[in-house]
């Protein structure tokens, strides 16, 4: 048998969260922390990323440092930095991202190198240079974890004007389910959080006061906007025994939204 709360539980294990310093990443590192686990955070403004991660000590083992997935180099170097810190890794979240909105008429070349490069390519890299780590850390009894987010606007036919955010994502998901097939045998689960709008830096533009938070809400069908505790939830299923066995999955966080059907081609509904 098991107890419930074992099922979420990531005590004695070691995470890494790249963007881990603000936004979801931080939601990431907070209930990775809540949950028993010691989080290394990375992200590209080293001093924010330090400051963070005193912050988040108040909850647990937590230790920040500069990095960044924007380039090859970046990536080596982070991954270096990573080993240097831990003798084991049990869980990686790639949640580091980049979005470009600009109308289609002049949405620029410039975007495409920066979006895909971080969202895309910075993620495999990262993914591969430590998947040594992931692998020797992973048993049969509990694997290791790879956690990417995703987005529901890689599940959408819906641009809102970032061509090359929304490319990125769908890509990250097909990838997510490319990667899973490849390390089940080695006892690594590799997954997806797709989220919905949720209130970050990244959409402040949007959601940043009250009237677009309230716009943004109306979107959804549920109605509201997601909340922490919704990524808490997903992040520490898939991390925590309680995912042992899923792996290819794109779990959508998005209050309806990937589900929600056009309006009837024959008029309303009785």
């Amino acid at each position: 048998m098991f107890a419930p709360s074992d099922l979420f539980s990531v005590r004695g294990r070691t995470a890494l969260v790249t963007g881990g310093a603000t936004g979801l990443g931080r939601v990431c590192a907070e209930a990775l922390l809540a949950a028993g686990a010691r989080v290394l955070i990375a992200s590209r403004k080293a001093e924010a990323c330090e400051a963070a991660a005193a912050e988040l000590s108040a909850i647990g083992p937590c230790e920040g440092f500069g990095g960044t997935v924007a380039n090859e180099a970046g990536v080596a170097a982070l991954a270096a930095e990573t080993r240097k810190r831990a003798d084991v890794l049990h869980i990686l979240v790639n949640n580091a991202g980049l979005t470009w909105g600009e109308p289609f008429e002049t949405y620029p070349w410039k975007a495409w190198e920066r979006v895909m490069a971080v969202n895309v390519a910075g993620l495999f890299s990262l993914t591969r240079d430590l998947a040594p780590m992931l692998v020797a850390s992973a048993s049969a009894d509990r694997p290791s974890t790879v956690v990417n987010l995703g987005s529901v606007m890689g599940t959408v036919t819906q641009s809102e004007t970032a061509y090359a955010y929304s490319a990125s994502k769908a890509a990250v998901h097909h990838l997510t389910r490319i990667l899973a097939q490849e390390f089940a045998a080695r006892q690594v689960t590799i997954n997806a959080i797709a989220p919905g709008p949720f209130p970050t830096n990244m959409t402040r533009f949007a959601l940043g006061d009250e009237a677009g938070a309230a716009r943004g809400a109306k979107t959804v069908p549920m109605d509201r906007l997601g909340r922490p505790e919704d990524i808490a939830g997903a992040l520490l299923f898939l991390t925590g025994r309680g995912g042992a066995y899923t792996t290819g999955a794109i779990l959508p966080v998005d209050g309806g939204i990937s589900v929600a059907a056009s309006a009837s081609m024959f008029g309303d509904e009785k």
